[in-house]
């Protein structure tokens, strides 16, 4: 499945669900198993660039208006279940009819042999849960039909939680946290063993979220605050928490969540800088804490990763700042595998 320059990649977050939805779903499956122009992420191009699958986030859109609070707007109940269901329908739909070229994985064993086979091993994962109620029938119905990680939020309030709106620089301590039914809602995933996605909440939300759980926790595609002050990026404190309860760290390669300059920041950065982060994370919880969650087709990326082709360029760059063997195993699919199996058991 790769060539010679690269190590096989199993990511915490793309949002190819979304960019085929948006596209139309006529047609959807044809071009993401025969390949396309557009976007980051396709299947000929997953295997030239030794990208082996990932956690494929049902992300319901937001108009990019902010509201009058400096938020943006919330969809409906009935927006999110058309959106969540068409998105899920296109990943099953892909699944089908891929011969096996595809497989949406509900297990550690699952992605393991997803690997071995030289399927893309996909993750349904879904990012903001305003497709349930109140009532949590929906996560268990999604359960049944693969639901394997949620994040509560995204940068926006719903019922459960606030979420952290886009600033910079800014911490994450902003606005308040869970809900009581939010507080409900972590507790349902881990009785069905669905792992909880850190990366949207507030500090608020997130402390709350690390007395309730029982699993590792884990923020799919965030970075190091303390090199970019990006509000979605982690704080010393709430890296060492993540370290301290056996989770892992995904490091998103959106430019805007890595380079020190923010906003202002230059898509020609080095990878160097990117990598810095990964640098940092090591050294306060270890290598066993720290991945990828590249935000592929969700937000800008360097130009030097023009797509998913373009992963050999990364482990270039972790390999010369001295991540070989094992460790660099680890950062590219070891540990999310791990952590995954240690979250949904068996």
């Amino acid at each position: 499945m790769t060539n010679n320059d690269t190590v096989p990649v199993f990511d915490g977050h793309n949002d190819i669900l979304l960019r085929l939805w948006r596209a139309g779903a006529e047609g959807a499956a044809k071009r993401f198993l025969e390949g396309e122009e557009a976007g980051h992420i396709d299947l000929p191009r997953a295997r030239k660039g030794g990208f082996a699958g990932g956690l494929c986030a049902v992300y319901v859109p937001s108009e990019r208006v902010l509201n009058e609070e400096g938020n943006y707007p919330t969809p409906s109940h009935a927006e999110a279940v058309e959106a969540t269901v068409g998105m899920a329908g296109i990943l099953a739909r892909i699944e089908h009819a891929s011969n096996g070229g595809v497989k949406i994985c509900r297990s550690a064993a699952d992605i393991r042999a997803a690997m071995a086979a030289g399927s893309f091993a996909s993750v349904f994962h879904i990012e903001g849960a305003e497709a349930i109620g109140p009532d949590l029938d929906m996560l268990y119905l999604l359960h049944n039909a693969g639901l394997r990680t949620l994040g509560p939020v995204w940068s926006r309030p719903n019922i459960f939680a606030f979420g952290i709106p886009f600033r910079f620089p800014c911490g994450p301590d902003v606005g308040p946290g869970m809900s009581d039914l939010g507080k409900a809602l972590i507790r349902a995933c881990n009785e069905l063993r669905i792992m909880v996605d850190l990366s949207h909440m507030n500090e608020a939300g997130f402390w709350e979220i690390a007395k309730i759980s029982d699993a590792p926790l884990v923020a799919s595609h965030s970075n190091a605050h303390a090199l970019c002050a990006q509000s979605r990026n982690l704080t010393d404190k709430q890296i060492d928490a993540i370290g301290e309860s056996g989770g892992l760290i995904g490091i998103n390669f959106g430019a805007s969540f890595f380079d020190p300059a923010g906003p202002d920041r230059d898509l020609d950065v080095d990878l160097s800088v990117l990598v810095r982060h990964v640098d940092h994370i090591v050294e306060r919880i270890g290598i066993d804490h720290v991945a990828l969650g590249s935000d592929f087709d969700g937000t800008k990326i360097p130009n030097a990763m023009k797509d998913v082709t373009d992963l050999p360029k990364l482990i270039a760059a972790l390999r010369k700042a001295g991540y070989a063997g094992e460790d660099l195993d680890k950062i590219c699919h070891g540990n999310w595998i791990r952590v995954l199996e240690r979250t949904w058991g068996g």
